[in-house]
């Protein structure tokens, strides 16, 4: 693929901030709904109680940024939420909030030393092993997964209103029209028509959303209503200081208390929920990684490599947390937006940081974001979920599926992975792509040992 902006290059100031906004709205939603999914777990959402989602989003920009540092700034991607983590961090709950708290951040650490021992084993033995066990036949179905797996969210977020008595029919429509100006903006746009796609397209649905929305309103027709403001009025209702600047809860504050109160079974607890889904996640750290480095043409397992990958990841975690709660990973839709624009420059995944970090303290701004109707996303993501899994399919181009020890390996993770196999053994979910990557790495042993002839 050739890049508009490399790895290294350095946009203008000015264009710098559009790159990070349009990466910004890309991974935002994903985000903030982690810690709105786990307060509702909990039974804590709308209290004083529920996780805050834009301490969350200031954890992912640090996190992010403590990546960004830990791979030498040669890796353009985001991290955000983590929804691998999501039952550990349900399991985090233990009555007494503060606990609950501590436990997120304990949870935090310890996936993130997880990371931190498989970066140190890579470094000593280096990463021909993984390549040998995870060959294009097994990582290309494998990357595919991670979009196709992600599809039915998209479709239903293209058939969701957020406005009660919203029809299905307008959602369709403001969502394709989101999709398909993103679609020209990228293929027929001038030099930052291409670079910053996403962003005419979701100003292209919100405002047809808003003129249904003007529509209904006129003529008392609420089916034609999708979009929901109520986030963005209730934040000026009253105007307040608060309605402009606010600091968010931070994890490590609210988990102060719990220090004096958590026990040591309630610490095993956590390690048990959190540690064997930090070593699932790892598979999925080098799927991604591995579509990263297809698409800036540069195998990030080398360089920076993957013990580097690892730590920024499992470091970035624990930073994430300790401010959010939230365990990071590097995010598909970050890498799709780096696909589709062709901007590998990791000068705006910095920017992309900094920015998620200032903006969690305007209220204005996430109120904002909360208001984008689902369908207008669901026309992003089709488009960025879609870039994924070609990225997966292309890597099996260099395949050989005339021999039917590759077509079986391939097939051996396309149907579970499409067909959502999860396995879930007590506290800990084995989520559908590292069932699907296990079993192709499984199958590709068996079907790929030599034979004495062939030796």
């Amino acid at each position: 693929m050739d890049l508009i902006y490399k790895i290294k290059d350095k946009p203008k100031f000015g264009q710098l901030i559009i790159f990070a906004i349009q990466q910004l709205l890309a991974i935002m939603a994903a985000t903030l709904v982690v810690p709105v999914i786990t307060s509702a777990n909990w039974g804590t959402i709308g209290t004083a109680d529920a996780m805050s989602p834009a301490a969350a989003l200031l954890g992912a920009g640090m996190g992010t940024l403590i990546y960004i540092l830990f791979t030498k700034a040669n890796s353009p991607v985001f991290l955000g939420s983590s929804f691998a983590f999501l039952g550990s961090m349900a399991a985090a709950f233990a009555g007494s909030m503060a606990v609950s708290y501590l436990g997120l951040i304990l949870g935090a650490i310890f996936a993130g030393l997880v990371y931190v021992v498989l970066a140190l084993i890579v470094k000593l033995v280096g990463v021909k092993w993984i390549n040998k066990l995870m060959p294009p036949v097994v990582i290309g179905p494998t990357v595919a997964i991670i979009g196709l797996s992600l599809a039915v969210n998209a479709v239903g977020d293209l058939q969701k209103t957020n406005y009660t008595g919203g029809s299905v029919y307008v959602t369709l429509i403001v969502g394709l029209i989101t999709l398909f100006v993103t679609m020209i903006a990228s293929v027929y746009g001038k030099r930052m028509g291409k670079l910053i796609p996403f962003i005419f397209g979701v100003l292209a649905g919100y405002a047809a959303a808003s003129i249904f929305y003007i529509i209904g309103t006129v003529t008392g027709n609420d089916a034609l209503k999708v979009i929901d403001y109520s986030a963005l009025v209730s934040n000026f209702s009253p105007v307040t200081i608060q309605s402009f600047f606010s600091v968010p809860d931070f994890t490590f504050i609210k988990a102060i208390p719990g220090i004096k109160e958590i026990t040591g079974a309630q610490i095993g607890t956590v390690a048990v929920a959190y540690v064997p889904v930090a070593f699932v996640v790892f598979a999925e750290h080098i799927a991604d990684h591995k579509n990263l480095s297809t698409i800036i043409g540069q195998d990030l397992l080398e360089n920076p490599g993957l013990h580097r990958t690892l730590l920024g990841d499992g470091v970035g975690s624990m930073v994430g947390a300790f401010f959010g709660g939230c365990p990071n990973t590097t995010y598909g839709e970050s890498v799709g937006c780096v696909a589709i624009t062709r901007n590998a420059s990791v000068a705006t995944i910095i920017t992309t940081a900094i920015l998620a970090i200032l903006i969690a303290f305007l209220t204005p701004f996430v109120a904002f974001v909360n208001t984008i109707p689902s369908c207008v996303m669901g026309g992003i993501c089709v488009a960025l979920y879609g870039f994924i899994a070609v990225s997966g399919l292309k890597m099996i181009q260099q395949v050989d599926l005339g021999d039917n020890r590759n077509l079986f390996v391939v097939a051996s993770i396309l149907i579970p992975g499409i067909g959502g196999l999860s396995i879930a053994i007590g506290k800990v979910t084995i989520t559908t792509i590292a069932c699907a990557l296990i079993l192709g790495i499984i199958t590709n042993i068996v079907l790929n040992r030599k034979t004495k002839a062939e030796k």
